[in-house]
């Protein structure tokens, strides 16, 4: 437990008697390490004040080791330790009050004391006992003059003494507490270390300009070499393919003040490369960026194995798709000769092929950046837009969708397309399709998607009867799997379709 600066030995009782042994003593005096204090400002300055209280030109503050006395501060000696044996703060030290000798000539403990025989000649000797707060003697605030005191100290000196004794308590606990603090924060240092040398990744951290100041244990074991102080040092340790791009994001990582996460091949003492994550986090104080820290956690076997299953995934991808491919070729097969299929034949291949191009998103191809919204319809709507003119345009928010998304979106998309084709705006050279994607209402939770049909020759009339096969495919993509609806308007020179979607199935 830290002990408080405040603590001090009640003043007029004596040391401890259990604390007067030098095993014990000697203890308790290191732990206020003293020797820091030799010379001290706070105690010279005490020193000083009590020789001119006192009136002497001699005042120090001693504490006593096993077998020499040493002088923390000191004024007119010249000598910074004396032996214990002839130490007068010896004696003084086991006190309760300030030990006081008038003339130490006369005094049978000290008339044949080479100090007192010889320099620095003490004639008057006053010394407060310095008592640790536990009750343990350390040694003594003293006055000494060359020349006898009959009368000793004045009251007044005597209050001033003690005062200035324990001022130097004050001094010798703030040291005391100041190591213990120190050591209780190496203590926790070194477990930190230990905890962070524990662990199986490699952990590592920076100043704010990104200079790499400390790596766990973890590194050297893993690389087998010492680890780089700088960005450009990383070199040699990741996947030369890997290195630019992995640099670069940590550059503007540095200038931003943002978090960096990648990932890249390291390279192993055993000289294989193995994949990692790497993420490093700013903490970011008043002042600025204080510290980086970061982790690199092996995923090697989490890579490969996702390696493996994009593999499989595009192989299958492929396989389907010439599934849709022969599909769509026996359509046309067995089309031929017969003028009555052919207008089925036609509409069947072209949903085959759009089922192949939603296809796509369920199962992204290579190369592909992103799936979203309008690439799907650019995609669906691409066989409609020929000639000089331009007759589809998708406009709007640029919607990621997801793979449970993808069939339905095209097959409600292609129904339109290949509706407008027969009876609407695109079966018309004048006519033209714009699709309007707006962006999500977060509270209403809905994506809104506006199909606007106009042509300048107006729109073929479509079939009369009954809510026909794309009306039932309309209302069975929307409404049941997308849990949205739709509204058609007619107008004179073309049609409107409004659709809203839940947004969270979009995104699904």
């Amino acid at each position: 437990m830290l002990q408080r600066i405040e603590d001090l030995w009640p003043r007029g009782e004596p040391p401890s008697t259990a604390l007067c042994g030098d095993d014990a003593r000697l203890a308790l005096l290191a732990a206020h390490g003293t020797s820091a204090l030799v010379e001290d400002p706070e105690l010279n300055a005490i020193v000083t004040l009590a020789a001119r209280i006192c009136a002497t030109p001699l005042a120090a503050v001693t504490v006593i080791e096993r077998d020499h006395q040493v002088f923390l501060a000191r004024l007119g000696l010249a000598e910074d330790e004396t032996p214990r044996p002839i130490s007068f703060c010896a004696h003084a030290m086991l006190g309760s009050e300030a030990m006081v000798i008038p003339d130490a000539t006369i005094d049978d403990r000290f008339h044949d004391n080479p100090l007192v025989t010889a320099a620095p000649h003490i004639r008057f000797y006053a010394g407060h006992p310095l008592i640790s707060a536990e009750g343990a003697p350390l040694g003594a605030l003293c006055v000494i003059d060359t020349v006898p005191r009959p009368t000793g100290l004045t009251e007044l000196q005597r209050e001033a003494l003690a005062v200035m004794g324990a001022a130097v308590m004050r001094r010798l606990g703030q040291r005391r507490l100041s190591l213990e603090a120190r050591h209780e924060i190496d203590q926790r240092e070194a477990q930190l270390r230990r905890m962070i040398d524990s662990v199986p990744d490699i952990a590592f951290s920076a100043d704010a300009a990104g200079n790499f100041d400390y790596f766990n244990a973890r590194w050297e074991e893993l690389t087998g070499r010492p680890p780089p102080a700088v960005a450009t040092a990383w070199r040699p340790f990741v996947h030369p393919e890997d290195f630019a791009a992995s640099l670069e994001r940590w550059n503007t990582a540095v200038r931003t003040v943002t978090p960096f996460e990648d990932q890249w091949r390291l390279h192993m003492a055993d000289g294989s490369w193995r994949w990692v994550l790497s993420r490093v986090v700013p903490v970011v104080t008043k002042a600025g960026p204080a510290r980086w820290f970061g982790v690199l956690t092996d995923i090697d076997a989490v890579h490969r194995e996702k390696q493996a299953k994009d593999l499989l995934a595009a192989e299958l991808s492929h396989r389907i798709k010439n599934i849709f491919a022969v599909i769509s070729g026996i359509i046309s097969i067995r089309a031929r000769g017969k003028p009555e299929l052919s207008e089925f034949a036609t509409e069947l291949g072209t949903a085959v092929r759009a089922l192949g191009t939603a296809h796509d998103y369920v199962r992204p191809v290579e190369g592909r950046s992103s799936d979203c919204l309008q690439g799907l319809l650019r995609d669906l709507l691409a066989p409609y837009d020929h000639g000089d003119a331009r007759h589809v345009t998708v406009t709007g928010a640029d919607i990621e969708i997801g793979p449970r998304a993808a069939t339905p979106l095209a097959l409600i998309f292609h129904e339109l397309a290949t509706n407008s084709a027969k009876y609407g705006a695109l079966a018309s050279d004048s006519g033209e399709v714009a699709v309007e994607i707006a962006a999500p209402d977060l509270e209403e939770g809905m994506l809104r998607v506006t199909w606007r049909e106009t042509s300048r020759d107006g729109l073929p009339t479509t079939p009369s009867g009954g809510e026909g096969f794309g009306s039932r495919l309309l209302r069975l993509a929307i409404e049941n799997q997308l849990g949205g609806n739709f509204q058609r308007n007619l107008r004179e020179d073309g049609m409107t379709i409004e659709i809203a979607v839940a947004a969270s199935r979009v995104s699904a």
